[in-house]
């Protein structure tokens, strides 16, 4: 069985489902610490040639310790959804699939739940369900593990609970993961890496790695699953 293990990250781009669809099992990794700056409540689409970000605030009376799942939306949240929405459609409104893909957005942005996992995940699920990729998702914070062990023990750990004998990360845990240490518990420790992907962004130069939403606006739905298949395990 293989497995793959992420943070929730907001809209995030074709590799990050791409590691979805490649597993049998895919944890939702919310109760590590919300890292500031990152993808979790935020993510690039493309305005007039060039990326910009699209942001979801996060309460600012948080401490610092807290966990993914420990986060909650800013005030307004109803206002700053509104104001992502505005924003993706404003960018795509003449992309060769908007209507569907903006349709898509809006179902996604319509949950009230102002937990920062729970409706990041939610997100997830229906972009998920729109490409048709059937692997289960489930919680970290489901699982009961022993949450004092470092980053790749907790993962080694994940894996154990759940009777996997393959475990894949996205081609940035090169660094972070030694197979070796996988292999000592029956575990195959795979990479999986991005091929190069270009289609065109109306008349502007290609910018890669932007949000799933910017692919889907200019692809149809059975490129976009061919584009799925372009990654390779290391």
């Amino acid at each position: 069985m293989k497995l793959g293990i992420m943070q929730p990250y907001l809209f995030p781009y074709i590799g990050y489902f791409q590691l979805i669809a490649s597993c049998d099992r895919f944890v939702i990794y919310d109760d590590v610490q919300y890292i500031k700056g990152g993808w979790i409540n935020r993510n690039r689409i493309l305005i007039n040639g060039a990326p910009h970000y699209i942001t979801l605030p996060i309460r600012k009376d948080a401490s610092h310790l807290d966990t993914i799942n420990q986060r909650y939306f800013a005030p307004d949240f109803e206002k700053h959804k509104a104001s992502v929405a505005r924003q993706i459609g404003d960018a795509y409104r003449k992309a060769p699939f908007f209507t569907n893909v903006y349709d898509l957005v809006q179902e996604c942005l319509q949950s009230n739940d102002e937990n920062v996992a729970s409706f990041v995940t939610q997100t997830i699920q229906r972009c998920c369900e729109y490409l048709n990729i059937a692997t289960p998702l489930i919680m970290s914070s489901s699982l009961a593990k022993d949450v004092t062990l470092d980053a790749e023990d907790r993962v080694i750990g994940i894996n154990k609970i759940l009777g996997t004998d393959t475990y894949i990360n996205s081609i940035g845990g090169l660094e972070l993961y030694k197979r070796e240490n996988f292999g000592r518990h029956g575990i195959q420790l795979q990479f999986i890496r991005t091929k190069d992907l270009v289609y065109p962004q109306f008349s502007a130069p290609f910018v890669p790695s932007l949000s799933i939403i910017d692919l889907m606006m200019f692809n149809s739905k059975e490129k976009v699953l061919e584009f799925l298949k372009m990654c390779d395990l290391v």
